[in-house]
């Protein structure tokens, strides 16, 4: 057989092999050209400067190589209601191709089952890609300013806290430790998400509870490594061991409270959460998730955090999936309760109830036994 012959059978061999086999399989894939072409939208839902923005702004800097294509990723901020403005436009109004990603509050997590009628989104039909690190919240109070040095010391004193919105762990975690362990932090909501730091600097009030240790450490390290202030409280399931004297608020709860904290402390685990509106197809999802999941161990990532101070403790999308059964999984007895502590109203507790109960039945009103008026 000839060489011309010869090369002719090749290409009509090579011309075969490829029938039936799909485009994206030879040169650049289906989802390599989407994300080349659509780049990624990265919503951050709070101001610049905060815990959340500098983790996300971190991250998508070694994020974009994992993704097919390596697209151009823009990081958005969409500050208002604690993540409520962000995480309802990414569930009602976001693009549903792929291209539209957010970091949220994973104090936004339990909202649906408390009942909060401002909340526009199903946290169950998000697509959760990942989170970066659980999140541990600590109350604390300026040095040398303030005579509270331990939680104990709070109890009873009227001490004003800065918050962002009423939504926020700023604002939640007060009002549960007032409820539980007798303090009386008064929530000044309303600051930006550096403004709120910044208040107690300059003693506008009197403490910060519920920001988390790694936004504090972060954001303002000369707090820790300048002893500027005092660790009054930590709250989450066990003490951090950086702070093994400080006591945790769960251990001064009574025994029923505890499951509260318990319930509260499932959102904590999900820390930093990353999420995809709803109807993403599940290719996308697919890449997002897995370059989510090569990031968080890439070396130049983990160098990059360590530089800045940024701890990591990653989950991945499947993990969250079901922490949130978890947390559906409490029963009405301990949401009740949480909503009483919360100070939420019955009538959205009782609405939350009969949208997500198993057993509609136990939202029902009980009725008054009218007394028997005795005959004369």
């Amino acid at each position: 057989m000839s060489k011309k012959s010869i090369g002719l059978l090749s290409a009509a061999l090579g011309a075969i092999a490829l029938i039936g086999v799909p485009a994206e399989s030879y040169g650049a894939s289906a989802i390599e050209k989407f994300y080349k072409v659509k780049g990624l939208r990265m919503v951050v839902g709070s101001g610049a400067g905060g815990g959340y923005d500098t983790y996300t702004r971190t991250f998508t800097r070694h994020f974009y190589r994992y993704i097919p294509g390596q697209p151009r990723i823009i990081v958005q901020n969409m500050p208002g209601a604690s993540g409520i403005r962000a995480t309802n436009f990414g569930y009602t109004k976001a693009p549903r191709d792929g291209s539209w990603m957010m970091a949220t509050y994973q104090s936004l997590i339990d909202e649906n089952l408390l009942g909060n009628r401002k909340i526009k989104f199903d946290v169950k039909k998000f697509n959760w890609i990942g989170s970066i690190g659980k999140t541990h919240h600590l109350c604390v109070t300026w040095k040398g300013r303030s005579k509270i040095l331990n939680l104990k010391q709070a109890i009873g004193t009227p001490l004003a806290v800065s918050a962002t919105g009423r939504a926020g762990n700023s604002a939640t975690v007060p009002l549960l430790l007032n409820q539980t362990v007798g303090t009386k932090f008064k929530v000044i909501a309303g600051y930006s998400t550096t403004g709120a730091r910044l208040a107690l600097e300059r003693g506008e009030v009197d403490a910060i509870c519920g920001l988390g240790y790694s936004t504090l450490m972060s954001s303002n390290p000369d707090w820790f490594l300048k002893d500027r202030i005092n660790i009054i409280a930590q709250i989450a399931l066990k003490r951090h061991k950086d702070f093994p004297d400080v006591p945790s608020a769960i251990e001064l709860v009574s025994k029923s409270d505890r499951r509260v904290y318990e319930f509260f402390g499932v959102a904590q685990q999900m820390g930093r959460p990353y999420v995809a509106p709803p109807k993403v197809p599940a290719d996308k999802i697919k890449a997002l998730r897995t370059a989510f999941n090569a990031t968080v161990v890439d070396k130049a990532f983990l160098k990059d955090m360590k530089r800045l101070r940024l701890s990591t403790d990653p989950l991945t999308g499947q993990q969250m999936e079901k922490l949130i059964d978890k947390l559906y999984s409490y029963d009405q007895v301990v949401l009740n309760r949480v909503g009483e502590l919360f100070g939420i109203a019955k009538a959205e507790r009782t609405y939350a109830c009969k949208k997500f109960a198993k057993d509609p039945s136990v939202c029902k009103k009980k009725k008054k036994k009218k007394k028997k008026k005795k005959s004369s």
